[in-house]
């Protein structure tokens, strides 16, 4: 169970930080231009952590909801 949630985690913080990369280069196309100043390279380097951050966040409440209720089901058949 505890490699299954792992894996679950992985998988899941990948597909998140692609769906987030996904979605901020799709915002940034759709609004209008404006100059803003280039970021620099430290700059670029902590949205990205950031972004990874963020995406493992949410796998792990997600892991812990879908495993979880998986669990107490089970606990609830008796099994």
């Amino acid at each position: 169970m505890i490699r299954l949630s792992l894996f679950f985690m992985v998988g899941l913080t990948i597909a998140i930080s692609i769906g987030l990369r996904w979605r901020e280069e799709k915002v940034a196309a759709t609004s209008p231009k404006q100059r803003q100043p280039r970021r620099g390279w430290v700059a670029a380097q902590k949205h990205k952590i950031h972004r990874w951050f963020t995406a493992a966040a949410l796998a792990a409440v997600a892991t812990l909801l879908f495993l979880g209720g998986i669990n107490w089901l089970r606990v609830w058949q008796g099994s």
